[in-house]
C-alpha cells in the first residue's frame, strides 16, 4: 500500500499550486510533499482559461503585493520561458484614452508605473503610434514596452515536470471532500483515499474559500466568480493589431476593460468582459449550478456590491448577450473593426474574492494560521506573478512550520 503521509500537502494544481510546490520541493530537496488536484490534469482553470499576457506591473498600486510581485514576476517569467525553450515574445502594449476625461487618468498610470519601477514608460505622439498601431484610434496613448506574451499551460506544465524532477508527488483527478485539522496534522479525505500531512496550503483558487471552511478557519471573504468571453479577429483582419491595445482601466474595478491581444499560438483575441458566472467554473454562458449560485446571492457582501454597481453590471451583462454592444466597445479602440470580423471563442472564469461590505478585494491575500496557509485572492496577474508568488507562500509555509529535521 502506498504511504499516505506528507510533510506538507497543497491543494490546487493550478499555476499558484505548482509555483509554490516547486520552491519548496527545490528549496527543501528530502520533503515529502503532495499535491493533489481535483480536474484530471494541472491548469484546467484560471491558470489555462487566459490570454497568456506577461503582464508590467502598471496597473496596481505601488507599494501593493500585485505591484512588487507582478513587476519582478514578468522579469522571472521571460526568463524562466527562456531557460526551459517556453513560447514567450515581448510584444509590447498600447494604452488608449478614448476621450479627454481619460487623459489625466492615462498621465495617472503613467505615474503609477513609474513607481513600481517600470522601464521604457512614454507617451506616444501621433506619428509615433501610426509607425506601431496604424489603426488604432483615441486622443493620447502610453506605451509600455515590456508587455509580452505567453503560454501559461505550457508553464504550468514545466512547473509540474520539475516538481516531480525535485521529488515531489502530484495526484490528479482526486478531490478532497472533508479536512480534519489538529495542532499536529490535517487528515484530509479525498476521492482516492485519505491523506495525512504536517502542514497544509490552500491554493485551490475558485474553491479557496470553501477549502478554508472545510480546514475551521472562515474566511473574511467569499469567492464570487465572474466570466470573461473573448472574441477572435478573423485571420484577415489580424492586421489591425500589431502589439496589445488595452482602454484605459475603470478605477473602481479590477478588470481592464475589453482589449486586444497577440496569442502566442497565433491570432489576436478580443475581449473579455466581466460578467457574473452562476457556476464557479462554468465557461458558457447557459452553465448553471444551484450550490454556487446560492452561494453568491445569499452573501451579503454581493448585494451590497450590486447595489452599488448595477448599472455596470447590467451593461456587461448586455455586452454578453448582444454581439453589436461587444464590438462598439473594440470600435472605441480600432474603429475599423465590424461584427463580421470577430467570431465567439473561449471565455474564463476569475476567482474574485468579495469582502461582506461589497468591496472587491484588489491585492493578492494570503492568510497564515497555525499549520495551515490559505491563498484567498490571487486574480491576474497571479500567473506573471506566480515565481514570486509561490517562493512568498513557500516562505510563509517554512516560517509556520520547522522542517529543520529534514
Amino acid at each position: 500500500m502506498p504511504d499516505h503521509h506528507f510533510d506538507i500537502i497543497i491543494i490546487g494544481g493550478g499555476i499558484v499550486g505548482l509555483s509554490t510546490a516547486m520552491h519548496l520541493t527545490r528549496n527543501l530537496p528530502r520533503i515529502r510533499l503532495l499535491l493533489l488536484e481535483k480536474e484530471a490534469g494541472v491548469a484546467r482553470h484560471q491558470s489555462g482559461h487566459n490570454s497568456g499576457v506577461i503582464h508590467s506591473g502598471i496597473y496596481y498600486k505601488p507599494g501593493s503585493l500585485k505591484a512588487k510581485m507582478c513587476v519582478e514576476g514578468a522579469t522571472a517569467m521571460v526568463a524562466f520561458c527562456r531557460e526551459h525553450n517556453l513560447p514567450c515574445k515581448i510584444t509590447g502594449k498600447v494604452i488608449v484614452a478614448t476621450s479627454d476625461a481619460e487623459v489625466s487618468r492615462l498621465q495617472t498610470l503613467m505615474q503609477r508605473g513609474q513607481a513600481n519601477g517600470i522601464p521604457g514608460l512614454r507617451m506616444l505622439q501621433r506619428e509615433e503610434l501610426r509607425e506601431l498601431e496604424p489603426h488604432c484610434s483615441g486622443v493620447a496613448w502610453l506605451l509600455v514596452p515590456g508587455t509580452g506574451i505567453t503560454d501559461y499551460r505550457r508553464v504550468c506544465e514545466k512547473y509540474a515536470e520539475l516538481i516531480a524532477t525535485q521529488g515531489g508527488e502530484i495526484r490528479t483527478a482526486t478531490e478532497v471532500t472533508s479536512i480534519v485539522r489538529s495542532p499536529e496534522e490535517c487528515i484530509l479525505e479525498t476521492t482516492k483515499g485519505e491523506f495525512r500531512s504536517r502542514y497544509l496550503i490552500n491554493c485551490a483558487g475558485l474553491q479557496s474559500d470553501r477549502i478554508s471552511r472545510m480546514a475551521n478557519q472562515k474566511p473574511a471573504v467569499q469567492i464570487v466568480p465572474f466570466r470573461g468571453e473573448y472574441y477572435d479577429l478573423v485571420p484577415a483582419k489580424e492586421h489591425l493589431v500589431r502589439t496589445l491595445i488595452y482602454p484605459v482601466p475603470d478605477p473602481q474595478f479590477p478588470f481592464l476593460g475589453v482589449h486586444f491581444t497577440q496569442r502566442i499560438t497565433g491570432g489576436v483575441d478580443a475581449g473579455p468582459n466581466a460578467v457574473l458566472a452562476l457556476k464557479r467554473e462554468g465557461y458558457r454562458r447557459t452553465d448553471f449550478n444551484l450550490r454556487d449560485t446560492a452561494a453568491t446571492f445569499s452573501y451579503p457582501g454581493f448585494w451590497r456590491m450590486a447595489a452599488k454597481h448595477w448599472q455596470n453590471g447590467a451593461a456587461e451583462i448586455y455586452r454578453s448577450l448582444n454581439k453589436s454592444a461587444f464590438v462598439r466597445s473594440l470600435q472605441t479602440l480600432v474603429p475599423e473593426i465590424q461584427e463580421s470580423d470577430v467570431v465567439a471563442d473561449g471565455s474564463g472564469v476569475r476567482a474574485q474574492a468579495l469582502r461582506p461590505d461589497g468591496s472587491l478585494v484588489d491585492d493578492f491575500q494570503f492568510i497564515s494560521s497555525q499549520n495551515v496557509v490559505h491563498v484567498l485572492n490571487v486574480p491576474s496577474p497571479a500567473a506573471t506573478a506566480s515565481i514570486p508568488i509561490g517562493r512568498e507562500i513557500a516562505s510563509l509555509a517554512r516560517k509556520d512550520f520547522d522542517l529543520a529535521s529534514h
